[in-house]
């Protein structure tokens, strides 16, 4: 009996999780177009001009001017950028090491403006003397160069009002995700200037056709504070009201599915502020500085990373403090945390994703196996005890009290625990669902090949091989416990349940698949060893 048990929670607990999933997300997709990145010199479409609500606004403000604007390019091993001349924005970012569609010679792009369908990365000065304040300015665009370091460099020139200059230097290193965006304001005047950089992300508050799927993960705007270390604040909250936190220190995000882009400014002793706005159908995350002084006859610089790629948590964590959070493994990040440092110690020795889950399945199954022994052996203990159990209910009949209370007193005299099944069962659920988290978020397995028909761990098994395994481990499993049930219904409930669960996992990435299926032949291997150590002590 305690084995069906275990098995149908189990089965509450996969169902429970799959409509918290369903609930947590946001919106269902609806498939927009993406066409392919613009060509370089291209003049910017009107329509796509950013609207005066598009930056955060300060006194004495109006849209921007008509003037033509052009787009540039600045890449480096492995981000392909696309630049606007007006306002400096990135309108487009290709991941040159990541395909849209396994095995297939389109890149995927993050950053995007069509029509439908907008993800760009914003950023200028406002304030009193921002370049930004009274429209968003159009900069002459210098050649990209590579700097003797290797680095490669975009300057974007624009001429402000009273000889003042002001130039936005864009710097990709190689190798990295990060656009490291300097703002140089040279003041010839004799006041000084006041000026606040903004760094912002706006997105079309629905997902696209771009070759992820999401598998019901957060899409939305993220940021951290002072006080908040990580925050959802998605696509609803953005319409409801505009976000305003102060922070000496934090960033903004936007999440998909293994993807990220961020903003995090590098200002010393400067208060910001994130804000959010809502721009028609675009939601828009942002961070703005308090205003910083440029001194007459003198010059100030203003500095922000910009990171656009993987959830990669170490290159997260080296642009900004707990922006490796964005990889988002839920309440047991503490637990997820250390087993995908496993599981990428596990993938540098064998070099594939699929073994490297293999191998991490044996490891966390081995070290359950104490909470295994003692759940296995409460339940052969209280198999035993049902012949007893049913000459109290026999000779009580239906004198609840009194059968409870010889039951409490049998259970005593035995050394039995009837809580004992489930007990271990329980300690080992957070570990299970921290694993998911792991093999949910882990860009690391994206596209990432196993063996023979499963080419890509992240995505659906496609002939559906795991699944059909995985149920059958599930009912071979099921036939190592002999059933306790009398009830016709609950019996017939416990026969249908490996296909329940199996049509569930056919719809599960495959590599979650294959931990479950490894999982369920590990756990029917220490069974056999468990039971044959029962038996030799009369209790199987």
């Amino acid at each position: 009996m305690e084995s069906q048990r275990s098995l149908l929670f189990f089965a509450l607990l996969a169902v429970s999780f799959l409509l918290y999933q369903a609930w947590e997300k946001d919106h269902e997709p609806k498939p927009a177009p993406i066409a392919a990145t613009a060509s370089v010199p291209t003049e910017a479409p009107a329509d796509a001009l950013p609207s005066s609500d598009d930056i955060p606004q300060t006194e004495g403000a109006k849209p921007a001017a008509s003037t033509k604007a052009h787009l540039v390019t600045l890449a480096n091993d492995e981000l392909k950028l696309t630049v606007d001349t007006r306002g400096g924005d990135i309108v487009g970012a290709q991941l040159k090491h990541f395909a849209k569609v396994q095995g297939g010679e389109e890149r995927l792009t993050l950053f995007t403006r069509e029509p439908g369908f907008n993800y760009v990365a914003m950023s200028g000065l406002i304030g009193p003397n921002g370049s930004d304040t009274q429209s968003r300015p159009v900069y002459t665009a210098s050649e990209a160069t590579t700097l003797a370091n290797g680095d490669s460099q975009l300057t974007l020139t624009y001429d402000g009002a009273n000889g003042v200059v002001y130039k936005k230097v864009l710097t990709l290193a190689p190798g990295k995700y990060v656009v490291n965006t300097r703002f140089e304001v040279t003041n010839p005047t004799d006041k000084p200037l006041s000026v606040q950089f903004f760094g912002q992300i706006k997105r079309t508050n629905h997902e696209p056709d771009s070759g992820i799927t999401s598998h019901g993960t957060y899409t939305g705007p993220v940021y951290s504070t002072d006080d908040e270390s990580y925050e959802k604040y998605n696509f609803d909250d953005v319409k409801e009201r505009n976000l305003n936190k102060e922070t000496s220190t934090g960033w903004v995000a936007m999440l998909q599915h293994y993807f990220v882009s961020a903003w995090a400014p590098k200002l010393d002793n400067v208060k910001l502020d994130v804000y959010s706005l809502q721009s028609g159908s675009d939601a828009i995350i942002g961070i703005k500085s308090k205003p910083v002084t440029v001194p007459a006859q003198g010059s100030a610089s203003l500095t922000a990373d910009l990171f656009v790629g993987p959830k990669d948590q170490d290159a997260l964590a080296a642009v900004a403090p707990k922006l490796e959070k964005t990889v988002d493994y839920g309440f047991l990040w503490f637990i997820s945390e250390f087993l995908f440092w496993l599981l990428k110690l596990l993938h540098g020795v064998v070099h594939n994703w699929g073994f490297a889950i293999v191998l991490l399945t044996l490891l966390v199954r081995g070290a359950m196996y104490p909470l295994t022994k003692a759940q296995f052996t409460s339940m052969a203990k209280m198999r035993a005890l049902q012949p007893k159990l049913a000459s109290l209910k026999e000779r009580l009949g239906d004198d609840r009290q009194r059968m409870s209370q010889a039951m409490m007193k049998l259970y005593k005299d035995e050394g039995v625990n009837p809580l004992g099944g489930c007990f271990p069962l329980l300690l080992q659920m957070p570990i299970f669902m921290a694993l998911y988290y792991v093999l949910q978020e882990s860009v690391e397995l994206r596209q990432a090949p196993f063996m023979l028909w499963i080419h890509d761990l992240s995505a659906k098994d496609p002939f559906f091989v795991l699944p059909v395994l995985f149920a059958a481990s599930m009912w071979f499993s099921q036939k190592l416990n002999p059933s306790t049930m009398t009830d016709p219904m609950q019996q017939k409930v416990m026969q249908l349940m490996p296909l329940v669960m199996g049509v569930f996992f056919a719809f599960f990435p495959s590599g979650l698949v294959l931990y479950w299926f490894v999982s369920n032949l590990v756990s029917i291997t220490q069974q056999l060893i468990i039971y044959k150590g029962l038996e030799k002590k009369g209790l199987r």
